[in-house]
């Protein structure tokens, strides 16, 4: 498949919710790990990742990969990855993971059991990379509440995303399975915030997101031009 760039027309901006001053479970650096869920404050610079919540999956001393689990494009899986089995009937919309390669595909699984070709992240959740696991999860008729689709990715290089925290850039909070296949993360976010007893630092002025909608541009003949990420897990 030639892989044609998907472009970002508009951004819904997230919204503040109740309860504002929400507890960070971590501002360290030294605690970012596989798995873990790192959150941008409203006020952040670039628009892009103000209110921004993503899942590490992947995550080691070469850099990380991070996917966006709240925006929503108005893609659809059957649309995307048309004569893939197993699409063809699923009208559920893929995610916009992040800037880094618009075309590309990756996919989040949650699995009682390790998928053939895919990526541990954590817990029960795998990383998706490759057509063939990501056609395998279709054919198997895997759920939206166990299966989501991205477009493009967040990534960052040695040591940046540490820099980044150290700058008061991300908040960095536990694994939670559910909150990553959430209909509205934002929501899930602000609960798990507010029963958080254990956190030692307030976040004043975190954004939890709402879910929100991008557009992506298609072809004229339908083809999202799409294509799969080559990444090394």
């Amino acid at each position: 498949m030639d892989a044609r760039q998907a472009k970002l027309l508009a951004l819904t901006a997230g919204f503040l919710l109740p309860g504002a001053l929400c507890p960070a479970q971590s501002i360290r650096p030294e605690d970012l790990a596989q798995g873990k869920i790192v959150i941008m404050q409203r006020d952040a610079p670039d628009p892009l990742f103000a209110h921004s919540v993503i899942v590490l999956a992947h995550y080691d001393r070469t850099g990380a990969l991070g996917l966006m689990i709240h925006y929503r494009s108005n893609l659809t899986i059957q649309r995307a990855l048309a004569g893939i089995k197993g699409a063809e009937k699923r009208t559920d919309p893929l995610f916009v993971g992040g800037p880094v390669e618009l075309q590309g595909v990756l996919a989040l699984l949650r699995s009682g059991s390790p998928p053939a070709g895919a990526g541990h992240v954590a817990g029960n959740l795998y990383l998706l990379s490759s057509k063939q696991s990501i056609g395998a999860a279709l054919s198997e008729g895997r759920k939206p509440s166990e299966f989501h689709v991205f477009l493009g990715y967040t990534g960052w290089g040695p040591g940046q995303l540490e820099r980044e925290v150290r700058l008061n850039g991300w908040y960095i909070f536990d694994y939670d399975e559910s909150l990553v296949f959430d209909e509205h993360p934002g929501n899930a976010v602000a609960a798990a915030y507010r029963k958080n007893r254990a956190a030692k630092s307030a976040v004043a002025l975190l954004a939890a997101p709402l879910m929100c909608d991008i557009e992506v541009q298609v072809q004229e003949d339908g083809c999202a031009g799409v294509d799969f990420v080559t990444h090394s897990l």
